[in-house]
């Protein structure tokens, strides 16, 4: 089903937490929020899920406003970050709580719970105590529970964040996976952009409340539109365009592949640091007028100190503006 929420705002107290929210999610598709700590995210989802009240605005799920409807009735599914199994249940009885609370007949919830483990490659774990599974396993078991009540809509509220990063890349692709299979439209959050790139289809950044960007992960990576959404996406190389091209003004992004390094360069910087990552050096140069840094990719690590020369495809720097969807 698709979701599409209008002009929504939220506020706790006196406190606006979001601010005229406008987005839409197609059926089937693969949907990330990314934004910094506090500026809304889990806050969006729980709206979506009906779990807190909302101020304003409109939830609507295949065009009928839900957002006076109650949570155990928007088929919509909410894993949270910390999972939250009942450790007094079997790995099964957790599987089934949602339906059990929906008056499912046992037979029918075993069943049900024994397929999704299936799905999540957790066969033969039924009886298991969530006590005995391991990060990786709690968190397929609560994917199977979210996905037990066959939810039109999935919520994943940061699924990952408590795993260990050798975890996350393949744990990451196996929820993609499960979700394309049963077709559920999916809405992931999440402050890392690795993740929100390999998990979504399209995306969304929220700063303190508001949303500052939509797009597909290239549209934005390659028009972030303002220094935020460049941060947000790991763009670091933002430097004054006046730096390159003293006709204009504002910043730019400037990409590893639009620096060459070479001993007759247009530009020179210092070296601050080199640090070797992902099968080569990254050093750091103090550009001349002192204020500025940049980061190129070097064959070497180079000392603090030593000048380096390099040119810049000015064509291939990314402009940066002010934030608009």
């Amino acid at each position: 089903m698709s979701l599409a929420v209008r002009d929504l705002t939220v506020k706790y107290d006196a406190t606006s937490v979001l601010v005229g929210i406008d987005l839409s999610v197609e059926t089937g598709e693969r949907f990330a929020i990314m934004g910094p700590s506090g500026s809304g995210k889990s806050t969006l989802l729980r709206a979506i899920a009906g779990l807190i009240d909302i101020d304003s605005g409109t939830i609507a799920i295949d065009d009928t406003d839900v957002a006076k409807t109650p949570a155990h009735r928007r088929s919509v599914g909410l894993m949270f970050q910390d999972y939250a199994l009942f450790p007094h249940m079997t790995v099964a009885q957790n599987v089934g709580y949602g339906l059990r609370m929906s008056g499912v007949a046992k037979q029918q919830r075993t069943a049900r719970s024994l397929e999704l483990l299936e799905l999540v490659g957790l066969g033969g774990f039924q009886d298991r105590e969530p006590t005995t599974l391991s990060g990786g396993e709690q968190q397929r078991v609560a994917l199977a529970r979210t996905l037990a009540p066959s939810p039109s809509i999935v919520l994943l509220d940061e699924p990952l964040a408590s795993l260990d990063v050798s975890l996350r890349v393949s744990l990451l692709a196996e929820t993609r996976s499960i979700l394309d299979e049963v077709g559920a439209t999916s809405i992931y959050v999440t402050h890392d952009k690795a993740e929100a790139f390999a998990f979504c289809d399209r995306m969304a950044i929220l700063d303190t409340g508001r949303l500052v960007r939509i797009g597909t992960p290239d549209e934005i990576w390659r028009n972030p539109r303002s220094e935020f959404v460049a941060r947000s996406v790991g763009q670091m190389n933002l430097i004054p365009i006046g730096w390159i091209d003293r006709s204009r003004s504002g910043l730019c992004f400037v990409p590893f592949d639009a620096i060459t390094v070479q001993s007759d360069g247009r530009f020179a910087g210092t070296v601050v640091t080199s640090r070797f990552t992902d099968g080569e050096y990254v050093t750091r140069l103090r550009l001349l007028d002192e204020e500025t840094t940049m980061e190129v990719r070097t064959h070497q690590t180079l000392q603090p100190g030593t000048e380096l020369r390099f040119d810049v495809e000015a064509d291939a720097v990314i402009v940066v503006s002010t934030d608009q969807l």
